[in-house]
């Protein structure tokens, strides 16, 4: 399967269709010269990416799947890509599968006339923009006939999965979705676990690390860096390789970090917290300089955190669970001394926080963002998401 993402950060949407076994190729509609830096694609909250190719230099290739990202004013930028239109309409004559989530349904493919007659969602507070021809449906995701549309954010990994079912089948949605651990009641309010409660104390605005190396979880990554610096945190996003372009996972993203680990270390922080990937966390517990600050902090009564193979490679070995309750990526939960709350989507214990899976990585997230701000925010946080 050959399938395009228009324009970056559709990395939920790219992590799930690679698990599936497609062939994705994110693309920026951005005109610009050849070479790396004509492909960087700024995304929401200052997350930099390197998308694969322009979508200037795909007309006339096929694809069985054309999927829209949405976010303002990146939908607008969508639309107004006269060959992105040309490529999206000539698809859909051939009744190949596309689809858009949050404003590009609205803005972008009502715009173009492409949900003629369709039962479509989008971003609740863009319904009101879909053109008269189209059938609004609040819900998270939509399938019309060769069309799958969704809500937000926080209904990006269950509009992948629906990609997924119409690509391939049931079976298969299921298959890829086990190893995420979705939640089971999507939409529901998030919920955390938490003993020896602590109160997470900052002098003004809380200054958080995020290690990036090569491998790491972009799901978890990106979803870290974005819901902390939508929040209002100042995010550092440091690099422990020897570049600042660190490849991801799945879909090898390339996630441009802020700045390299040594820069950073030289830095305080009100708290540190890693994403997960199994090559990403041995990265990590092999960089001498991120153990020895995790240490320092886990030892001044900093908050510290981890989620998915994180707690269990790096924290675990380095001595940074003694004596607190943690989960972990389920198949690795087994290398923790304490196993008796690995069942919990997200466990706080004191100054710890710890995770399971990129389909807890929101619900991560939105806990560091209550520790921090308070669970009125989080949960503004959580509703602007659209994932409660």
């Amino acid at each position: 399967r050959r399938l395009l993402l228009s324009r970056a950060f559709a990395a939920a949407t790219a992590d799930v269709l690679n698990r599936a076994g497609a062939r994705v190729t994110v693309a920026t509609v951005a005109f610009a010269p050849a070479g790396d830096e004509g492909l960087l694609v700024e995304a929401a909250y200052g997350v930099k990416l390197v998308a694969d190719a322009r979508v200037a230099d795909l007309e006339g290739e096929a694809f069985d799947l054309i999927a829209l990202p949405g976010g303002m004013p990146g939908s607008t930028n969508l639309r107004e890509c006269k060959v992105l239109e040309k490529m999206v309409k000539m698809h859909a004559e051939k009744g190949e599968l596309y689809g858009a989530i949050c404003a590009a349904p609205a803005v972008t493919l009502a715009h173009w006339g492409m949900l003629k007659g369709l039962k479509a969602t989008c971003y609740p507070s863009f319904m009101e923009k879909f053109t008269a021809e189209v059938i609004p449906v609040n819900s998270r995701v939509v399938v019309d006939r060769n069309v799958v549309t969704s809500q937000g954010p926080g209904t990006a990994i269950e509009f992948a999965l629906a990609l997924v079912e119409q690509l391939y089948d049931k079976e298969k949605m299921e298959e890829v979705a086990g190893p995420l651990y979705v939640r089971p009641q999507h939409g529901a309010e998030y919920t955390s676990e938490e003993l020896n409660s602590v109160e997470w104390k900052c002098s003004g605005t809380p200054q958080v690390l995020v290690p990036v190396a090569n491998g790491s979880e972009e799901i978890e990554a990106l979803n870290l860096i974005d819901v902390l610096r939508r929040a209002g945190a100042n995010v550092t996003v440091a690099s422990v390789e020897d570049t600042l372009q660190i490849v991801t996972r799945r879909h090898k993203f390339n996630l441009i970090a802020d700045m390299m680990l040594d820069e950073a270390a030289k830095m305080e922080f009100d708290l540190i917290v890693m994403p997960g990937g199994l090559s990403g966390a041995q990265k990590f517990a092999s960089t001498d300089k991120l153990v020895d600050l995790l240490k320092k902090q886990a030892g001044s009564g900093k908050p510290y955190g981890a989620i998915c193979a994180s707690p269990a490679h790096v924290l675990e070995p380095h001595g940074l669970l003694k004596g607190k309750k943690a989960t972990a990526f389920p198949p690795m939960a087994h290398l923790l001394t304490d196993q008796s709350l690995c069942e919990n989507r997200v466990v706080i214990d004191g100054n710890l926080i710890t995770s399971r899976a990129p389909g807890t990585a929101t619900e991560f997230a939105l806990a560091i963002v209550e520790k921090l701000f308070g669970r009125e925010k989080a949960v503004s946080i959580a509703k602007e998401f659209v994932f409660m």
